[in-house]
């Protein structure tokens, strides 16, 4: 495993826009990823899968640089071969047992010592007990540790993982946590990508939040939870008399702005999720209305909210 010098990132993005056709996909990202655990998190199409298809050489930018450990990556099979990449997509070869999947990425990365290096990729992921099993007999989340596996199997010092927790139970969540913490411990650059703000808060060292291909906000965890909450968010409510729960939430000083939308919802802006949460049940029992649903108008304000709610 070749690294980079303590002052040199080892992930380098200056100024990256992609753009397919019309659509813009990441828009002026700039950043630097060194040794450690850096958590990607942003809501279903925020540009996450295409900023890291970038990073990994998969993908070219439309506008900007990327140089893994000082060097431009697009075209470089020197750099290609520093990189293990997960994709999202979780296709494997059903008909070859684990170990035959991990050792076929060994010999397309010309590992040398193919037995070895399978040997101890399984080993990391704690699957040797049924590296001789077919994929098609695993499960969902065995199936992520071997995949995970064949990405580590040729040693390399950076790591792009998206949605690697996919399919994960809770005790599998905790067993990635600790060995991508062992993987950044050997001065690894570990990059997680998740939509889900409870499954970085405890793995990450930095988290970068994208929002609309845009960086958000970088930080650790609870600087990222501040940014978050200084967002205005929006809740869609349903209920039996929705005129009179908007009267009644309108004064509220947690509520920024109320309106009945043409289909009969209630549409509420606030900045203050924990105290809606207090707020909306009692306003409908004092109002005699009842709440049929209660829902965040996007996948990364669900995260915020369910965590919330969590504490």
């Amino acid at each position: 495993m070749t690294t980079t010098s303590p002052q040199e990132p080892m992930i380098s993005v200056r100024g990256v826009s992609k753009w397919f056709g019309n659509l813009v996909a990441v828009n002026e990202v700039s950043l630097d990823i060194g040794p450690g655990v850096t958590g990607l998190l942003g809501p279903n199409g925020a540009g996450k899968t295409t900023l890291l298809h970038m990073i990994a050489g998969l993908s070219a930018v439309s506008r900007g640089e990327i140089l893994i450990m000082g060097q431009p990556v697009r075209g470089s099979v020197a750099l290609y071969r520093s990189i293990g990449v997960m994709t999202e997509h979780q296709s494997v070869y059903d008909q070859l047992t684990g170990r035959q999947f991990v050792a076929l990425n060994a010999k397309l990365q010309k590992v040398p010592n193919v037995d070895e290096a399978v040997e101890k990729a399984i080993s990391t992921v704690n699957l040797l007990d049924a590296q001789d099993r077919k994929l098609a007999t695993y499960s969902r989340g065995m199936r992520q540790r071997m995949r995970l596996a064949a990405t580590l199997v040729h040693d390399p010092p950076i790591l792009v993982l998206d949605e690697p927790l996919n399919g994960t139970d809770p005790r599998q969540r905790l067993e990635f946590q600790d060995m991508a913490h062992r993987l950044a411990a050997e001065g690894r650059a570990v990059v997680v990508s998740s939509h889900i703000l409870e499954e970085v808060e405890e793995l990450a060292d930095t988290i970068l939040l994208m929002v609309a291909g845009r960086l958000a906000a970088s930080g650790n965890f609870h600087a990222i939870r501040a940014k978050l909450d200084e967002r205005p968010y929006e809740i869609r409510i349903r209920a039996s008399d929705s005129r009179q729960l908007a009267g009644a939430l309108f004064a509220d000083e947690s509520v920024d702005s109320v309106k009945v939308e043409p289909d009969d919802a209630v549409m509420i802006t606030t900045r203050d999720i924990v105290a809606l949460q207090s707020l909306l049940p009692r306003a409908a029992k004092d109002s005699g209305v009842t709440l049929f649903s209660v829902e965040p108008t996007d996948e990364s304000l669900e995260s915020v909210f369910s965590y919330v709610v969590a504490r």
